[in-house]
């Protein structure tokens, strides 16, 4: 892609930080004005600036989201962001795309397995005794000494 500048250089998607921002949060008219004015470029060039940015950070996400899919064994024709959601009022249609549920335990479950399989990926072993279990130790022994001390002081 070229500007319709005379010099013709190519249209870089990097952008201002502050105009970066206008456009991730979707004030498109706002970050092409301010671009235009900052670098004094024609509106034309601004928005094909604006708009390769746009793109890139949807790719970004696009790849960011499929990627995360892949870990978590989603397929990746789940994952369409051309496509409009289907809306049927049938009953047929709406028994036919019902959504099973989990039960919270399988859930817990398999939360609990990501994040130990996570914690073995890093190498971090478990403690043979809990941090809590520990605590409890230390405060049943200071409970224990004191109550020696006050028999043996008071009985």
């Amino acid at each position: 892609m070229f500007n319709s500048d005379s010099n013709s250089k190519p249209v870089s998607a990097k952008l201002p930080k502050s105009i970066g921002m206008m456009v991730e949060k979707g004030n498109l008219v706002m970050a092409i004005k301010t671009l235009a004015q900052d670098e004094n470029i024609s509106m034309d060039a601004a928005k094909l600036r604006v708009d390769a940015y746009e793109t890139e950070i949807k790719n970004k996400q696009h790849q960011n989201l499929t990627t995360i899919a892949n870990r978590q064994g989603i397929p990746n024709e789940a994952l369409s962001f051309d496509r409009e959601p289907e809306v049927e009022t049938t009953t047929e249609t709406l028994v036919k795309h019902r959504v099973k549920t989990t039960k919270s335990e399988q859930g817990f479950k398999s939360l609990q397995r990501g994040v130990d399989s996570k914690l073995d990926d890093i190498g971090y072993k478990k403690p043979l005794i809990p941090y809590l279990a520990k605590r409890l130790l230390v405060i049943a022994a200071i409970m224990a000494g004191l109550f020696w001390i006050l028999w043996r002081v008071f009985g």
